[in-house]
């Protein structure tokens, strides 16, 4: 089995090609799953549910601190699909730790007292498999134009 990501235009495609070999020949099947990027899929997407709590929660200045940081984790997740994967990997564990600190460091009332909990779990489990398929070279990180 291969499985190939690929970027072009805010789209990443991810293809998986099983081949099954006869005593003649190999037959090979490809299939293919696209998701457009400019819908908010990955990092920015966990990120940007800590702006939806400071808009729940009214404060104006949250919502910009907040809106700052998803942004600087979105650029992240666009670094990483442009030139390694490996730089996703490190954002979405940044995020965990993020999500560890959050409550510490910036005041957002509109946040659940299990979201931070939650989202540290699954950065830290995307993060960790991301990694492993990376390491395992079940998935390329090379960058196609």
């Amino acid at each position: 089995m291969e499985i190939a990501l690929a970027v072009s235009d805010g789209v990443l495609r991810i293809s998986i090609t099983v081949a099954k070999p006869t005593h003649l020949t190999a037959i090979t099947s490809t299939r293919s799953i696209t998701v457009n990027l400019s819908r908010s899929h990955g990092i920015d997407s966990v990120t940007s549910q800590y702006v939806l709590f400071a808009a729940m929660s009214g404060s104006v200045q949250t919502v910009v601190i907040e809106s700052v940081l998803m942004t600087l984790f979105a650029a992240a997740a666009v670094a990483g699909f442009k030139s390694s994967a490996w730089i996703v990997v490190v954002a979405l564990a940044g995020h965990g730790v993020f999500d560890a600190v959050h409550g510490h460091v910036i005041e957002n009332a509109g946040v659940p007292a299990w979201w931070p909990a939650w989202c540290l779990a699954y950065d830290v489990g995307a993060a960790a498999g991301l990694a492993w398929l990376l390491r395992h070279r079940l998935v390329t990180n090379e960058v196609r134009p």
